[in-house]
Formats: C-alpha cells, structure tokens, sequence
C-alpha cells in the first residue's frame, strides 16, 4: 500500500487522519464512474497538506468522505484515531462536531445573525458557556481584523469580510483537524491572499492539522505538503 507519508520535518504524533483505499463510484446514465480509485493518505497534528486537482477530479469527494458528511465510500477512514468508517449517522456527527472544523467556497454564514453570534453558535452546541464562547469569538474575530464588524449580518459585510467570520466559525472548537473546499475561490486575488495568510496563521497558531482542496499552485506552495489527485489516486 503506498500510504502517501508527511515530510521529514513533520510534527511525528499519532495521525489525524488515516485513510486507505478510499473509493467512490456513482452511477450516470447507466454507467458507473470511479471517481476515487483507492485514496490512501496520512496527515499528522500540525500539518497543513494542500490538495490539488483540476475541476472535476475528486477534491470536493475526497474532503466529503474525510469529513464523514455523507456515506456511499469504501475503505478506511481514521479521525483522531477513531474508526470512522462503520459509524452510524449519531456517532458520525458527534466526531464532525468535536474534532473537525470546515470552511467552504462560499461562507455558509447564517444570514439572520452577527458575525460574533455566527461564531458563538457552533460553540453553544458542545455545551460550552455562553461567556466562554463570546470571548473565543471575539478573539477569533479580533485576530483576523474584524474587531469592529462583530454586531453586522453577513449582508452587510464584505465577501472577505463573510469569508473570515467562516474561517472563524471553523476554528473556533479547536479542531483537531481543519477541512477547507477552494477557501478563497470567491474572492479576487489580493483579497484571496490576505485571508489565506490569515487562515494558515490561526491553523498553524492552534496547532491543528489541515487538509485543503485547491487548484492553485501558488496558494499550495504555501502549505506544508502538496499531495496531487489524478485519475481518482494520489500522486
């Protein structure tokens, strides 16, 4: 098996992520499409991998099965050392919530709360009080420049702006791992640069490991390690 392995420099804890021979198939007009062929990966605490491919290749799939968002895969999947891959839909949502962090292509934010409540919320559902997760939400907030923007709605930020309240909301359990699909693929080039910068700041800050979809080369060189998905396998 041909596990793709961290770099030398790499933090050698137990891994956060483990899978091996992931697949998925669906079914088009008859036809069957491997989409994953056999994905075998480790990322281990602290490490921020990149994940590229073009459109169309898988990335979106792959970070869906690690983040156990939907069922229909074969394989092993490995979180935080917990098997992943026979849970129930209970158990599945009790390890996205208390060790996986997630920050989209579009923000996802509430339309109808602030950005500190858009924060708060994820943190109210682990059973934390109130007190405690308004102030990781201010930090959180304050520490990528939006200090001043905590009572506006997303409506009335910028898609920056919008963008950094999710990378908030996605760090604000202290992840152990850190799920990200085309992070600044919304945003013009200088905004994208800025919040990225912001975004791998706080991940590397709190320690967590990240896996982070792309098709930029440049955005990729910024991480710790490129792994390449070609063909529904790693390269």
């Amino acid at each position: 098996m041909n596990v793709q392995e961290p770099h030398v420099g790499a933090e050698r804890g137990a891994p956060v992520v483990r899978i091996e021979k992931l697949t998925r198939s669906f079914e088009q007009g008859g036809v069957t499409i491997d989409v994953l062929r056999g994905v075998d990966l480790v990322i281990r605490p602290g490490e921020i991998v990149a994940l590229l491919g073009p459109s169309g290749s898988g990335k979106s799939t792959m970070l869906q099965a690690i983040g156990l968002l939907e069922g229909g895969f074969g394989g092993h999947i490995e979180i935080a050392g917990i098997n992943a891959s026979k849970l129930g839909k209970d158990e599945r949502a009790w390890v996205r919530r208390d060790h996986i962090g997630f920050v989209y292509q579009f923000h996802h934010l509430l339309p109808d709360f602030n950005a500190i409540e858009n924060v708060v919320l994820p943190q109210l559902i682990t059973g934390k009080p109130r007190e405690e997760c308004e102030e990781r939400a201010r930090e959180l907030l304050g520490a990528l420049g939006l200090g001043q923007r905590l009572e506006h709605r997303p409506s009335k930020l910028s898609g920056g702006e919008q963008q950094r309240v999710a990378v908030a909301r996605a760090l604000a359990n202290r992840p152990r791992l850190v799920l990200a699909d085309e992070p600044t693929g919304n945003l013009d080039e200088a905004t994208a640069d800025k919040v990225f910068d912001q975004f791998l700041r706080l991940v590397r800050g709190q320690g967590s490991a990240a896996l982070v979809a792309t098709h930029n080369e440049r955005l990729a060189q910024g991480m710790d390690r490129v792994v390449r998905l070609h063909d529904g396998v790693l390269q």
